[in-house]
């Protein structure tokens, strides 16, 4: 698992915190509207949405040769 933190250190450009937030809130939304907007789940939904948010950052940001 990626922290925010070692991705910071390991890309050459800043993460955005900001637009970070965005991206998880928009990811957790989506979750949210598939499960056909049920309520009871928005942590679960936060958390796996940070997750995948900070991975697929930490896979744009490794130098491919």
């Amino acid at each position: 698992m990626a922290d925010f933190n070692s991705v910071q250190k390991l890309n050459k450009q800043a993460i955005d915190k900001d637009k970070f937030q965005m991206m998880i809130a928009e990811r957790a939304y989506y979750k949210f509207e598939k499960r056909g907007f049920i309520a009871g789940y928005e942590t679960e939904d936060w958390f796996e949405a940070e997750l995948e948010i900070k991975n697929q950052y930490f896979y744009w940001s490794l130098d491919v040769e």
